[in-house]
């Protein structure tokens, strides 16, 4: 592991001789540079590398999973994690100004889950970061060309899980039922892809999306999305929501009365909604490890040479899980008590 920092080391410094001294001096110099560069990161050879983490909030239990299974892995690997959290999916500036302190500290490598996915600012600060800083996307869809890996899942697929559920429950010919659609905002990249795979997933179902309600991820944003959907819909069959739209159901339903209650189905696993899928409060979602996602970030970001990634993304199988399941030991989330050291 520690070689291949060393041949990341030596890519950054070579990167900054072709842009200060330019092409034709690289023929004369590389020899020296690269013996030198070799020869001071032996020197700190016993020096952990320094890996950046950024992700859009800890609103959301989901990001904590991400950031548990990183942590365990960077302790494997040897290797020091920074985290930040922008504040939610709008705070697009602070994310920027977050990459960027991840340079002045010296990070080998930044991972991110981005708050949005083509923003050309956020596009434009990663690009100029790659000349020295090798960054990896971390769990969200981000356009970015100049990554140095990626680690994900297709949400696409996360949501045809559930319409291929629901299609299976309401084939096309049997009594129509219908489907309020809570999720996160269109920039966060993952909700374009999400939806285009449910209503894929719902094309052979008699089931119909009434309507499409959108905003940041956070309980109080969500909140207000239940409200509103159950007030212009209020008999509505089945509510498929972000793990955050679940639990403030959770809370409506407990504390109001409603003629109908939707059955509840989230496009994604957190604590709330693994414990709604034991207690039968959940009927189904779809599972990406964020575990694993998050450990198969640091194995990445240690042993991919950034001048060979092709933009292949790699990450677990999705799986749904649904109440009727017999067992959720095999079911990863971080522990209750985790949380990470914030920067």
């Amino acid at each position: 592991m520690v070689l291949r920092i060393w041949i990341n080391r030596v890519s950054k410094f070579v990167r900054l001789i072709i842009r200060h001294y330019g092409v034709v001096f690289v023929g004369t110099i590389i020899g020296f540079g690269v013996a030198l560069s070799l020869l001071l990161t032996a020197a700190s050879a016993g020096t952990r590398p320094l890996f950046c983490v950024l992700v859009p909030h800890f609103k959301d239990e989901y990001w904590l999973s991400v950031s548990f299974g990183l942590e365990q892995e960077a302790a494997r690997q040897s290797v020091e994690l920074l985290f930040f959290e922008a504040g939610g999916y709008s705070a697009r500036v602070t994310q920027i100004d977050q990459i960027n302190t991840c340079v002045e500290r010296g990070a080998d490598a930044i991972l991110i889950g981005a708050v949005t996915s083509d923003h050309p600012s956020l596009l434009t600060a990663i690009a100029q970061v790659e000349q020295t800083v090798p960054v990896f996307g971390l769990v969200n869809e981000l356009y970015a060309p100049t990554l140095s890996g990626r680690i994900g899942v297709s949400w696409r697929g996360m949501g045809y899980l559930l319409g291929q559920h629901l299609s299976l429950l309401h084939p096309a010919e049997t009594p129509p039922k219908t489907v309020v659609f809570l999720t996160g905002p269109a920039e966060a990249g993952w909700t374009g892809p999400l939806e285009t795979g449910l209503r894929d997933g719902l094309r052979a179902s008699s089931v119909k999306i009434l309507e499409v309600f959108r905003a940041d991820t956070g309980l109080r944003a969500q909140l207000d999305l239940v409200e509103t959907a159950l007030a212009r819909h209020p008999n509505v069959d089945y509510l498929i929501g972000d793990a955050p739209a679940i639990e403030a159901a959770f809370g409506l339903f407990n504390t109001q009365t409603y003629l109908t209650q939707p059955l509840l189905l989230s496009t994604y696993v957190n604590h709330s909604v693994l414990r709604g899928l034991q207690n039968g409060q959940v009927v189904a979602a779809s599972f990406d490890d964020p575990v694993q996602q998050g450990v198969l970030a640091i194995q990445q970001a240690v042993s991919v040479n950034p001048s060979i990634f092709e933009g292949r993304i790699f990450g677990p199988d999705i799986a749904l899980l649904t109440h009727t399941d017999r067992s959720f030991d095999h079911i990863r989330i971080s522990p209750a008590d985790y949380f990470p050291a914030i920067q």
